[in-house]
């Protein structure tokens, strides 16, 4: 197969990508790349029997491997694939990009397939080994009559009649690439931003493109934005070609790509009237109930009501010291959950939707102040009452029981939840997690113990909080009966105090420093921080007796382990993010299902 036409991807009259070969996996690899949101990849070798290239499967393609489905030595057909040449100082490396592919089977390793890249580079690329009648036979590829004639895209708006072009899938691009088009569709538009540095001042605008194999971000600064920001509409297909392609600033992007586009002065736009085969927005969207298994800044896409909307407020950028238009909504789901999610800029200004529609967000950012929240940044997407079954039925089920429920939020999930709610999954012992190194990288790990509480420090037990709700910000103390919220710029006769506890915990083969907040506090002492601190001021020896009280309680415990460095000193704190008391009964079944386990035996 890989020596029928020369395997390059530029030649658009090639008809062996109009086929369904028929190859062989020989290994699979998995690939995580680094950065807050990694998108989990697997690396394959890939032989026609004769030779072999290194691939790439597109990350639609996980479930295959994760199922089992694709394993070392599958004969599979591939559908739809691409090949990214990649040039380095020695050579010209073929990376063959699987889209789409179908599974045939498995059987032993086929014929001895030589390297191709290597074969090129020795002049015999053109060349093919002989090969078996068994081998002709699993491999051989009948290309039809019919794809005989060049791969034409779409003629988009402005191309010279009878031109053609060659459209590389988004997940093919890399930096070592200086020719490429693609075909995309535009899911959010920025508007433009001002900056100002120590080079001057700028200005930019960003798009996030998407096509069947993947989205990526596309930025474009100053004369830039003049030539490009008016070409750009929300839900159009463009093609594009000539820009930059290079690593993704993290820092700036929530896309789910390694890869960002820079848009410079010779990039191409031209928009694409025939759309029939581009893929509308994809989403994965998760329940509000599991935000507490994401990881902080970590992305998501939620499908939810709106139920209510809060009123437009403002905050001081610390950076710019501009004030920044905000908006909390409160959105709900049919876990019975809701949350917090926050809107800002235009957005903010510009949202009034009535009756509690239904709305698909896409590229949340995940928050754990105080809770579980949700944060729209500038590459999040939303659409209002998306014509989509999951909206249809979400609607339909507000309508006629949700908007009676009762939901809870994850701000308070702390307190009140039972054992039940608290997975065992992640079940570990304190020397467990230690031994294990959790927390201990730059990612955040997650895990649950059993423990007893074996000292509360009182110094410094909870602080003064802003009372309006879902702010918590400290307040000021700034004359008598005057607390002052900077967040909120608003002054209030008295605070509303919140725990900040530090507590010592210990199972049965060590202790950990726990560190909590609010909830935490009200589960252990039964009681709110301001009734702890009148508690204080009435008499010491009553406080002191109230804090000894949650000594020796003990709690099936939710923890989050991270790094952290405060004053030079880098060490792994150990975050509660919520506790249930004991259920004895639940935990003798625990103990017994652990006996009469195999891994007991």
């Amino acid at each position: 197969m890989f020596t029928d036409a020369p395997l390059s991807s530029e030649d658009p009259s090639n008809p062996i990508f109009d086929s369904n070969p028929r190859v062989q996996i020989l290994s699979i690899k998995k690939v995580t790349p680094g950065g807050p949101n990694p998108v989990e990849r697997h690396r394959v070798i890939i032989s026609d029997g004769v030779h072999f290239v290194q691939g790439m499967l597109a990350a639609q393609l996980n479930s295959l491997v994760l199922d089992g489905l694709a394993v070392k030595n599958s004969v599979v057909n591939l559908t739809k694939w691409a090949v990214n040449t990649l040039t380095t100082q020695q050579q010209n490396k073929r990376l063959l990009i699987v889209l789409a592919m179908e599974v045939v089977g498995v059987t032993e390793k086929i014929g001895s397939p030589e390297n191709l890249d290597l074969k090129a580079s020795e002049g015999a690329a053109g060349v093919a080994s002989p090969t078996t009648p068994a081998e002709q036979k699993v491999f051989k590829v009948e290309v039809p009559q019919a794809s005989s004639a060049p791969r034409q895209q779409p003629k988009p708006a402005g191309r010279p009649p009878g031109s053609t072009v060659v459209v590389f899938p988004i997940e093919s691009l890399s930096p070592y690439q200086n020719k490429w088009t693609i075909k995309a569709r535009v899911i959010q538009k920025s508007d433009i931003k001002h900056y100002s540095n120590q080079r001057g001042e700028g200005k930019l605008f960003s798009v996030t493109l998407m096509d069947e194999s993947a989205e990526i971000k596309a930025t474009g600064f100053n004369t830039v934005v003049d030539e490009l920001y008016d070409k750009f509409e929300e839900g159009k297909v463009y093609e594009i070609s000539r820009g930059k392609v290079q690593i993704a600033k993290r820092k700036y992007s929530n896309v789910n790509n390694d890869y960002e586009l820079n848009f410079e002065r010779g990039t191409e736009v031209r928009e694409v009237t025939d759309v029939a085969e581009m893929p509308a927005i994809k989403y994965s969207f998760i329940e509000l109930k599991a935000l507490d298994q994401q990881t902080k800044d970590s992305t998501v896409d939620v499908l939810v009501i709106v139920k209510q909307i809060g009123d437009l407020t403002q905050v001081t950028s610390k950076a710019t010291q501009k004030a920044i238009p905000k908006r909390d909504l409160t959105v709900v789901d049919r876990s019975t959950y809701s949350c917090r999610l926050t809107l800002w800029g235009k957005q903010a200004e510009n949202f009034n939707e009535p009756n509690q529609p239904v709305i698909a967000f896409k590229g949340l950012r995940v928050g754990d102040f105080g809770g579980r929240t949700l944060s729209m940044s500038g590459s999040s997407t939303m659409t209002v009452n998306p014509d989509m079954e999951e909206a249809h039925k979400l609607r339909g089920w507000f309508d006629q029981e949700g908007g009676a429920a009762n939901f809870q939020s994850h701000s308070s999930a702390g307190a009140s939840a039972g054992s039940a709610t608290i997975s065992r999954t992640e079940m570990k012992t304190f020397q467990d997690v230690k031994d294990e190194g959790l927390g201990t990288e730059e990612r955040q790990d997650f895990f649950t113990t059993r423990a007893t509480i074996t000292h509360i420090k009182p110094d410094n037990l909870a602080y003064p909080a802003c009372p309006t709700p879902n702010c918590n910000k400290k307040v000021i103390e700034s004359g008598y009966e005057n607390w002052r919220c900077e967040k909120c710029d608003k002054s209030y006769p008295k605070p509303e105090y919140r725990y900040i506890m530090s507590i010592a915990a210990a199972d049965y083969t060590t202790q950990a420093w726990l560190q909590g907040f609010n909830d935490v506090g009200i589960a252990v002492f039964g009681m709110k921080a301001d009734e702890m601190f009148e508690l204080k001021d009435a008499s010491q020896d009553d406080f002191e007796a109230a804090v000894k009280k949650g000594v020796g309680k003990s709690f099936l415990f939710s923890i989050k382990a991270k790094t952290d460095t405060y004053n030079d000193t880098t060490r792994v704190r150990y975050g509660v993010m919520r506790l249930a008391p004991l259920d004895w009964k639940e935990e003798c079944h625990s103990l017994l299902e652990t006996l009469h386990s195999p891994y007991a035996q």
